[in-house]
């Protein structure tokens, strides 16, 4: 496990891991805790399958806090979006980008890996698109290698 990697994380990023960190502590872990003493109060452990469904949502807590607790230690929290008009590509813009073969426009906020979120237009600075477009300035052209082949975009604007 990576446990010194370098996360990067916005200020609503870093308040959400704190959040799930704090609920998984002082309510999800109490919860399983119980879960497991009534499981232990059927008796026989050894065919009890309330008392390993337990056990397992036990592991998978106590693990989730461990990662959470490991990436929080090595987060640095991004400023919000770049102040207009500077139109470089950086962690926290909005990027909107034409794609040059079909004209499609997209807009993606550019996020550490942590809060990458495709479904929501949030890609990571470690993706191929955010790699390519990360430090580049509105009219830049780039080239992304995708398993389809190569895309060029070219950025539109950048907030």
């Amino acid at each position: 496990m990576e446990d010194s990697k370098a996360v990067v994380l916005s200020h609503e990023g870093l308040s959400k891991l704190q959040e799930e960190l704090d609920y998984l502590r002082n309510v999800k872990r109490k919860e399983v805790a119980e879960r497991l003493k009534e499981a232990r109060s059927l008796g026989d452990l050894s065919e009890n399958s309330e008392y390993d469904d337990a056990r397992n949502e036990q592991a998978f807590v106590e693990g989730r806090i461990i990662q959470l607790e490991n990436t929080l230690r090595n987060a640095t929290v991004i400023e919000e979006a770049p102040a207009r008009g500077t139109g470089e590509v950086r962690l926290g813009s909005v990027v909107r980008l034409k794609d040059l073969e079909y004209g499609d426009m997209l807009e993606y906020t550019l996020v550490g890996s942590v809060e990458a979120d495709p479904a929501r237009a949030k890609i990571s600075n470690e993706s191929p698109v955010g790699r390519a477009i990360l430090g580049k300035a509105k009219g830049t052209v780039v080239e992304v290698e995708a398993p389809a082949g190569n895309i060029k975009y070219e950025i539109i604007e950048v907030l």
